[in-house]
């Protein structure tokens, strides 16, 4: 099992950038692919990006391409997401999550474990 912590959220302006942590416990943090999903008030959870186990594949939600960088550090058995040029549309609680699986998952259901959340707010 994994337990999953984020980190990271606040209150930025529209065009600043930020950076989510998601610290991850136990001893196979090499074993789990990891993502980053987000919902905003009013609407369903939607993928962000995901990294794979090894990390040499990555994946972005077309709406975040180019200003969001998806990172995992192993010795930290942490998971990064730099946000940069962040716009209001960026607002949302930001989860992010471990599947068992291999490859790129980009499906809320290809996970078994979730954090519990940190908002991100981007004032216009």
């Amino acid at each position: 099992q994994v337990q999953l912590v984020e980190s990271g959220g606040g209150l930025v302006q529209a065009g600043g950038s930020l950076r989510l942590s998601c610290a991850a416990s136990g001893r196979t943090f090499s074993s789990y692919g990891m993502g980053w999903f987000r919902q905003a008030p009013g609407k369903e959870r939607e993928f962000v990006a995901t990294i794979s186990r090894t990390g040499s594949s990555t994946a972005y939600a077309d709406s975040v391409k180019g200003r969001f960088t998806i990172s995992r550090d192993y010795a930290k058995k942490v998971v990064y997401l730099q946000m940069n040029s962040l716009k209001p549309e960026d607002t949302a609680v930001y989860s992010c999550a471990a599947s068992a699986r291999s490859g790129v998952l980009r499906m809320s259901s290809s996970y078994g474990y979730w954090g519990q959340g940190t908002q991100v707010t981007v004032s216009s």
